[in-house]
C-alpha cells in the first residue's frame, strides 16, 4: 500500500542528573564536593534511506524515543550521553510540526539528515557550584527533560516527469509502455489509486523518472475524487506529460479542466512545461476528434498550450499499441534538456524561537495559582527538591524571572498552592 502521510510522536532523551557528592577518603577529612555532571540526552533525527519509497513503516510504529543521558558520578565523572536515534524516511519527505503547522525541513537526498528534537542538557553536579562563599554546596541539577513533539510527515514523489490527465485517459498504460513499470491497468475510472513510478532509459547515461499521478477530476483541488491526496506529487516534477483521452466526448474540455485544477491547487503548476499527448489514436473516435483538437491547441492554434509547449505540436499516440511513443519520448527528452536549472533554497529551520522562553503566565487554579512558561517549568524539573540549598536556588530563579513579584501582585498568600508543570508547591515568604 502506498502511504504518503504519517503522524509520529517523538521524544528526545532526558539529560542525566548531576551528582551531589563529597569526596570521602582516608586521611582526607575535607575532600570537598566532587559530584559530576549528567550526560546529554540523545537527539532525534530523520534520515533519508535509499530502500524506502513510502511512509508505510509508520503504520505500525508511531512513537519514537532517544536514549537518556546517564547520571553524573563521584570524582567529577560526567555521565555518558544518551544514544541519538535516526528515524529512516524516504526521499521527498516534508516535515511539519503537527501542533503549530511549522515547516521543519524537506528531505530529498539519500543520506541527508534533519534534527527534529534535541536531547536534554545534563544537570550540573555540586562540584560546579563551589565558590569563595560556598565551600560545601548541597546544590545540583537534575537533567533537563527531552523535547516531545508531534510531527506530520508528507511524501512528495521525486520524479522528472509527471503524467497527468483525466481518469481512464491511459496514463498507466503509457507508463508501462515506455518504462516497463507494472501499474494496475483497467478500462474504468480510478484504476490507479496511488502514484506509480517508472524509469525511462534514454541512453546508457541518461534516465528519466516518470510518475503516473492518479486521475484528476473537476474539484480535485478541493479534495474531490483522489485529487487532493495526490496533487502535491506533481509539484516536485520538472515537467508534465498531459494525456488526453481522444475518445472522450469533449477532449478540449478535459484538457482545460485538468489545467484549471492544477492552477487552482498551486498557481505555479500552470507555468510548468507540458507536452500534450492525444491518446487512443488507434480508435476511430479519436481520429475524428484529432483535427479539431489540433486546430484548437496546435502551434498555429488560437489558444496556445501552457508553459514551454507552445513551440510543439500535440502528439497523437496510442499507448496500448505503442504508436507515436518514439516521438513522444524524443520530445520529452529535448524539452528536459532545455529546461533551466532550478536552484532550490535549502531552508531547514528546526529550532525557530517564536517566543521568549523566559516569558511566563500566572493563572488562578483552585485555591492557588498555576505558573506556566518554558524556563520556569524546566528549572522546576531540574531542581533537587530534597536539598534545601537547591530549593533556595529555585527561589532565586523565581525572583530573577519576576515571578515572585507577579505572584504577590496576583494576590498569593502564605499557604496557597502553586503549580509548576507536574510539581505542587506551597507558597511561603
Amino acid at each position: 500500500m502506498f502511504i504518503d502521510t504519517a503522524i509520529i510522536r517523538i521524544k528526545s532523551g532526558k539529560g542525566g542528573d548531576g551528582s551531589i557528592h563529597f569526596r570521602r577518603e582516608k586521611f582526607v577529612p575535607r575532600g570537598g564536593p566532587d559530584g559530576g555532571d549528567g550526560g546529554m540526552g540523545g537527539d532525534i533525527l530523520l534520515g533519508v534511506a535509499s530502500n524506502l519509497n513510502t511512509l508505510s513503516n509508520f503504520r505500525y510504529k508511531e512513537n519514537f524515543s532517544a536514549g537518556n543521558g546517564k547520571n553524573g558520578g563521584k570524582n567529577k565523572q560526567t555521565g555518558r550521553s544518551g544514544e541519538n536515534l535516526t528515524i529512516p524516511v524516504p526521499a521527498g519527505t516534508l516535515v511539519y510540526d503537527e501542533e503549530t503547522s511549522e515547516f521543519l525541513g524537506d528531505l530529498t537526498l539519500v543520506g541527508q539528515k534533519l534534527s527534529v528534537a534535541r536531547g536534554g542538557r545534563g544537570g550540573r553536579g555540586n562540584a560546579r557550584f563551589v565558590s569563595s562563599t560556598r565551600q560545601t554546596p548541597q546544590i545540583g541539577e537534575r537533567g533537563e527533560p527531552g523535547e516531545e513533539r508531534v510531527l506530520r510527515l508528507e511524501l512528495k514523489l521525486i520524479a522528472d516527469v509527471g503524467i497527468v490527465g483525466a481518469p481512464n485517459a491511459g496514463k498507466s498504460t503509457l507508463l508501462a509502455a515506455v518504462t516497463g513499470a507494472k501499474p494496475k491497468i483497467g478500462s474504468y475510472p480510478f484504476t490507479t489509486i496511488e502514484p506509480n513510478l517508472g524509469v525511462l532509459k534514454i541512453d546508457f547515461d541518461t534516465e528519466l523518472v516518470l510518475a503516473d499521478i492518479p486521475g484528476l477530476i473537476e474539484g480535485a483541488h478541493r479534495g474531490i475524487g483522489l485529487g487532493h491526496e495526490f496533487l502535491r506529487h506533481i509539484q516536485r516534477t520538472k515537467m508534465l506529460i498531459h494525456i488526453i483521452d481522444g475518445t472522450a466526448e469533449n477532449p478540449i474540455l478535459d484538457f482545460s479542466q485538468i489545467n484549471s485544477e492544477l492552477a487552482l491547487f498551486d498557481p505555479n503548476l500552470k507555468e510548468k512545461p507540458q507536452i500534450v499527448a492525444f491518446n487512443k489514436f488507434d480508435m476511430p473516435e479519436a481520429k475524428e476528434r484529432w483535427p479539431a483538437f489540433l486546430q484548437k491547441f496546435g502551434s498555429n492554434a488560437e489558444i496556445p498550450v501552457t508553459g514551454l509547449v507552445g513551440a510543439h505540436e500535440p502528439i497523437a499516440i496510442s499507448a496500448l499499441h505503442r504508436i507515436g511513443l518514439d516521438k513522444l519520448i524524443n520530445q520529452t527528452y529535448q524539452l528536459m534538456r532545455n529546461l533551466p536549472v532550478q536552484v532550490e533554497m535549502d531552508e531547514k529551520p528546526v529550532y525557530r524561537v517564536s517566543a521568549d522562553p523566559t516569558e511566563f503566565e500566572i493563572i488562578p487554579e483552585g485555591e492557588g495559582f498555576r505558573i506556566s512558561g518554558a524556563a520556569i517549568e524546566r528549572a522546576a524539573h531540574m531542581t533537587y527538591w530534597d536539598h534545601y540549598q537547591s530549593v533556595r536556588r529555585f527561589q532565586h530563579i523565581l525572583e530573577n524571572l519576576g515571578i515572585d513579584a507577579a505572584l504577590k501582585e496576583a494576590g498569593v498568600q502564605v499557604g496557597d498552592t502553586v503549580y509548576i508543570g507536574d510539581y505542587v508547591l506551597e507558597w511561603s515568604d
